[in-house]
């Protein structure tokens, strides 16, 4: 799987504020930054692909494309996404892919400032610590960024 087109590895330079998508895992509010966000769309029904590694619940279609839906949960070691009302699928430009990320549901648009950037806690899996660029105060949560890039890249070869 190819990186994304529209995120970079690169955390922002000091003083350069973010939006990013957020949504829940679980208990886990995590975000995306909006950049690599193509949309946000209900999920329909999803057509399980045979011998497809755990994390692709399967594909869809998106107005004639091919769309590989990827459990993102089960990237990131947390178990399955059940599909339910408040399920949403986050689609991102993977190179020459369009991918959707399965999600429990979708919270909101933030802003957050790297300079309030705070490290990972010390009880978050060793596994979760590579796919996440850092932890952020949001209202009474904690905001975990996911590195985007690295999850798709690693958690999906990994899975194969």
């Amino acid at each position: 799987m190819t990186a994304l087109a529209t995120e970079t590895r690169t955390p922002p330079t000091t003083g350069q504020k973010r939006q990013l998508v957020t949504f829940r895992l679980g208990d886990r509010l995590s975000g995306i930054p909006i950049e690599a966000v193509c949309e946000i769309l209900r999920v329909e029904e999803v057509t399980p692909v045979p011998d497809a590694p755990a994390v692709v619940r399967g594909v869809v279609n998106l107005r004639g494309a091919v769309v590989t839906v990827l459990d993102l949960r089960t990237v990131l070691s947390m178990g399955t996404v059940e599909i339910g009302p408040a399920s949403r699928m986050v689609v991102v430009n993977s190179g020459d892919e369009i991918i959707g990320l399965l999600v429990d549901r979708v919270a909101d648009v933030v802003t957050i400032d790297p300079e309030d950037r705070e490290p990972l806690p010390a009880n978050m899996e060793t596994g979760d610590v590579r796919f996440f660029t850092g932890v952020y105060r949001v209202q009474d949560d904690l905001l975990v960024a996911l590195d985007v890039v690295t999850a798709l890249a690693e958690g999906v070869i990994e899975d194969d």
